[in-house]
């Protein structure tokens, strides 16, 4: 039987054994805890990828001479349409209402209910009457904006939300709105169509009225942009046709770009635009002198509207 003080011996030594296997394991402990730590700092210092930095410059043609920054309210613009004046009639992609926006004044005066919650995306103007087309390929009539409770109808179309429609205009020598859909044609990957939706019948043929076509050379010619390095092709989310020129003109909000195509859908120009100064463009209208104005989502600052000149190439 060994000695009562060598048992205690052998007892300190394990809990020396003990206290440094737990000094150790701390220390371990600390050492992650300080490492994660500089990789966070590491990571939130670094020069972060955004949509812009994989964006090229914009085309040198593109001037914007004006520029109006919107409330919180408007900060998801997603629909424009020239009223007269310094006065624009507005829509976002949230609510069911049509803003009426004065850039003399900058600020909202008017706002028309018209329908629920829902993702709204164009906007038009026939005469006083507004046109305006959710995602869904839904439209709504809306009489007489001026009126304190304007008649609001609602339409369906053949166009659903797998085509995810965002662009309309109103084309007065045709009588018909011409609705743009912004996802891939069902069956169809060589061309995204404009449809046109009858305002004598209140009808949409199925076949679109024009065909932009995909794998047209000005696509390809252009640079990579976006995550996917997604090259060629046009994900339009407005339209509006030229007041002079009959041109169509197609913005593309995810990749920063407006094409420009005569008035038999020929593509004519594709411009690249600098996506630090159309960080979303959403809606496009024109003046009926000619003026263009762009509208632009937040993204990294406040929903805006431009004034935009193009300087002939």
């Amino acid at each position: 039987m060994k000695p009562i003080y060598e048992f205690q011996h052998i007892r300190k030594r394990k809990k020396m054994r003990n206290l440094i296997k737990i000094i150790a394991v701390l220390a371990v402990i600390t050492v992650a805890v300080l490492f994660r730590s500089d990789i966070k700092d590491a990571i939130a210092s670094s020069p972060k990828k955004s949509k812009d930095s994989q964006q090229e410059p914009g085309n040198p043609a593109i001037t914007i001479t004006k520029k109006w920054e919107l409330g919180n309210i408007l900060t998801e613009i997603s629909g424009l349409a020239y009223l007269e004046g310094n006065r624009f009639a507005c829509v976002q992609d949230e609510a069911g209402t049509i803003f009426i926006y004065n850039t003399g004044t900058s600020s909202i005066e008017k706002e028309i209910p018209f329908g629920g919650p829902g993702d709204y995306e164009g906007l038009t103007l026939v005469g006083k009457t507004a046109w305006v087309v959710r995602s869904d390929g839904r439209l709504f009539e809306v009489n007489d904006i001026t009126a304190s409770r304007p008649v609001v109808k609602e339409y369906g179309t053949h166009l659903t939300a797998a085509q995810n429609v965002e662009g309309l205009c109103y084309d007065q020598p045709n009588n018909r709105l011409l609705v743009a859909i912004k996802d891939a044609e069902p069956g169809n990957p060589g061309y995204k169509g404009i449809y046109a939706f009858d305002l004598a019948t209140r009808t949409m043929p199925v076949q679109p009225v024009f065909k932009i076509d995909l794998t047209d050379a000005v696509f390809a010619n252009m640079p990579a942009t976006g995550k996917k390095k997604n090259k060629g092709g046009i994900m339009p989310s407005a339209i509006a046709i030229h007041p002079i020129t009959r041109d169509l003109y197609i913005t593309d909000g995810r990749k920063s770009k407006l094409l420009v195509t005569d008035s038999a859908g020929s593509i004519k120009h594709l411009y690249q635009l600098n996506s630090q100064e159309f960080s979303q463009p959403e809606g496009i209208t024109f003046t009926p002198s000619g003026e263009l104005y762009i509208s632009n989502e937040g993204v990294k600052q406040a929903g805006n509207i431009v004034s935009v000149e193009i300087t002939p190439q």
